[in-house]
């Protein structure tokens, strides 16, 4: 339905905002989509570890082949590069030359708050512009990077060289890292010579905060901050206003969404799904007791920042697991944090086994092991 003008559409409970935001994130069903419509679909898939985007595509997607990902990858038709909220994200060549310019005022902001005692007396445009200079002639590891600015900047650490280049230049990370069944150390050159074109010269944030909302909606003006780190929203949303509609949450918040984007009954079935580590489903909003509770955030909290693997069950965040490919045998570990009925457990089972087999490229004879709450 087309809107001409901001409507309202009444209250929308936590389990109708739930399902709403599973189907956008091709939760409830799994799609037969290439991976990389996927990935515009999803506005990229947090990447912060190599693996992760393939375990996200594998729950997503019907008869996904990590293949198929790397493919994009090695044709440089998918890159790995800062974006929103300044984490590494795993987008289509096309997204990166589009979101990096709407995204440049978080990054640079960024980097001041993380490194500002070390970034006094230093010009960061100069530092960038060296930066620019040696990834022209060759990608470089980061290491690499930082101890070459050194020759500039001795009196400066080569870990904040490299993050100003990495903060104010749009440097993607160049394969085999990233690459599934293989390794690489980080190693960065230019988006426009990796990609052979240009960033967009325009930022379009209008356009970011509809795909936010496609990919991530129903949202409140503070969700679209949270996902993509930029501020001062509420102006955006207000001038997108003819074109979208507003509900309220159950606790009166006012959610921006598009008026045709799905909004499935509160009552849809919810399949168990394992989402990957760092997946920006339970990541990506101010609230997110939409998908997981804030007893469950403590206990998949980590002093390292570490996310892992979560089981959504209902709907909402029940467990965590991981892959542990310790004396060559592959396991996925499965931590409940809540009771399971039979039924819950056997669907439980049985797509850990699916897990388990792409964890294992196919390859059986692995344990699937489940701890109870």
């Amino acid at each position: 339905m087309a809107a001409t003008s901001s409507r309202s559409g009444g209250v929308l409970e936590r389990r109708a905002v739930n399902r709403a935001f599973l189907a956008r994130q091709l939760l409830l069903e799994r799609r037969a989509m290439p991976a990389e419509e996927a990935l515009e679909r999803l506005v990229g898939l947090q990447a912060q570890a190599p693996m992760p985007p393939y375990y996200g595509l594998w729950t997503r997607l019907a008869d996904f082949r990590p293949a198929e990902l790397a493919g994009l990858l090695t044709e440089r038709r998918a890159v790995r590069v800062a974006l929103m909220r300044g984490t590494v994200h795993l987008v289509t060549a096309a997204d990166c030359r589009r979101l990096r310019p709407c995204l440049q005022p978080f990054l640079e902001r960024s980097l001041l708050t993380t490194f500002g005692k070390d970034l006094d007396g230093l010009d960061p445009a100069e530092v960038a512009a060296a930066g620019r200079e040696l990834l022209e002639r060759s990608p470089l590891a980061v290491g690499d990077l930082g101890a070459a600015l050194r020759a500039s900047w001795p009196d400066r650490p080569a870990a904040v060289l490299a993050n100003v280049v990495r903060s104010l230049l749009p440097v993607v990370q160049v394969p085999p890292r990233g690459v599934w069944g293989r390794s690489g150390r980080t190693t960065y050159a230019t988006a426009e010579d990796w990609l052979g074109a240009p960033l967009d010269p325009e930022p379009d944030v209008d356009a970011l905060v509809l795909r936010c909302l496609a990919a991530f909606g129903p949202a409140t003006v503070k969700d679209v901050q949270a996902w993509s780190g930029l501020t001062r929203l509420r102006a955006v949303t207000e001038r997108l206003r003819p074109r979208l509609v507003r509900f309220r949450d159950e606790d009166g918040r006012e959610l921006w969404d598009l008026p045709g984007a799905p909004r499935p009954d509160a009552g849809t079935p919810a399949p168990v799904r394992y989402l990957a580590p760092y997946d920006n489903a339970i990541l990506s909003h101010a609230d997110r007791t939409r998908i997981i509770s804030d007893e469950h955030r403590r206990a998949i909290a980590t002093k390292n920042g570490v996310i892992p693997g979560t089981v959504l069950v209902d709907g909402f965040v029940a467990g965590s697991w991981r892959v542990d490919g310790a004396r060559g045998a592959t396991a996925v570990d499965v931590q409940l944090f809540q009771p399971m009925s039979r039924r819950r457990r056997a669907e439980l089972e049985e797509e850990g086994e699916r897990l388990l087999l792409f964890a294992s490229d196919g390859v059986a004879g692995g344990e699937l092991r489940i701890a109870d709450a």
